[in-house]
């Protein structure tokens, strides 16, 4: 099984996020209010891991310590700066919403499980929620609040129509709003999808959408509309996504069964590990290097996180 490294990075170097091709002449940020920046300047010396360990069972593991783990980059062990159990680290959630036809007959329950979800997860004065839609394009109903009931009501608001802009959706969450928030190392960032992944109106690609989302170290997490029992390659595509992230995906075979979904969603946000290192060498190439986190000596647990991270570029 591949191990995957979250990752998120502070310090004293600075670095400019972006896309790592010209972005289309309409961006998800145009059909949005947004102030439209472009670029995220952030600072590097150290890298930070959040991620999650569970048995094969899937049970979460919580009672690991610093000694436990080991971090290896460019094929060097790395050592460990800081560890802790971030519990309570507070949470800058996505909630991107699938308004497109093809999901209309169930689009009630899944407005639903969304609204029980925020009200699980969002603290109020601690965590920040945002809504975004997308259809023909991508559209932010609500910004990153702290209340939860304005964004429930933004939720009971939507109505379905359109086509699917799903990549335009990831890329415009994870550049113009969740990554604003510094230090980075002080939150956690995550998307969680609502959509069949059959997109098929964006401007940006699906690994430009990745991109984003690993440069602004969010995880993906989706839950898939489609109920057929058949995998279609919007399935993939989600799968994918969230893989890569460091994420989950979640296929309930029923309607009734989003808000499992979501309850699994909620308690693994409130499960996760975070480590620091300064890397060994450190190198400014602006590049995608990867890293692996492991628990020593423990094949039967798993560590879910990024397989890497992106050096800045001096």
């Amino acid at each position: 099984m591949k191990v995957l490294v979250a990752l998120a990075a502070t310090g004293v170097f600075g670095a400019v996020i972006g896309a790592a091709q010209q972005p289309p002449a309409k961006t998800p940020a145009q059909a949005v209010p947004s102030d439209e920046p472009s670029r995220i300047t952030v600072y590097v010396d150290r890298v930070n891991m959040l991620f999650t360990v569970t048995d094969k069972k899937g049970r979460f593991v919580t009672d690991l310590n610093k000694d436990d783990f080991e971090i290896v980059e460019s094929k060097r062990r790395q050592a460990v700066m800081e560890f802790s159990a971030e519990s309570d680290l507070p949470l800058r959630l996505g909630i991107l919403i699938d308004t497109s036809n093809s999901i209309r007959e169930r689009f009630h329950f899944e407005q639903e499980a969304a609204i029980q979800f925020i009200d699980t997860v969002v603290h109020r004065g601690v965590d920040k929620a945002l809504v975004v839609s997308f259809d023909t394009s991508a559209e932010l109903r609500s910004d990153l609040v702290d209340d939860p009931a304005r964004v429930d009501d933004s939720i009971r608001d939507l109505r379905p129509g359109g086509g699917t802009a799903l990549y335009d959706a990831i890329y415009y969450a994870c550049r113009d709003k969740l990554a604003q928030d510094q230090p980075k190392h002080k939150f956690r960032r995550a998307i969680v999808v609502l959509s069949d992944g059959e997109d098929n109106q964006s401007h940006y690609t699906r690994d430009q959408a990745l991109e984003m989302a690993q440069r602004a170290e969010v995880v993906i997490y989706a839950i898939s509309t489609n109920i057929t029992r058949t995998e279609t390659a919007g399935d993939k595509v989600l799968k994918y996504l969230t893989y890569e992230t460091g994420g989950v995906s979640y296929f309930p075979f029923k309607v009734e069964d989003l808000a499992q979904a979501f309850e699994n969603i909620a308690n693994e946000l409130r499960h996760q590990y975070n480590i620091a290192y300064r890397p060994e060498p450190f190198v400014t190439d602006g590049l995608f290097h990867r890293v692996d986190v492991r628990v020593k000596g423990r094949k039967d647990l798993v560590v879910r996180v990024r397989d890497g991270y992106y050096a800045p570029k001096m």
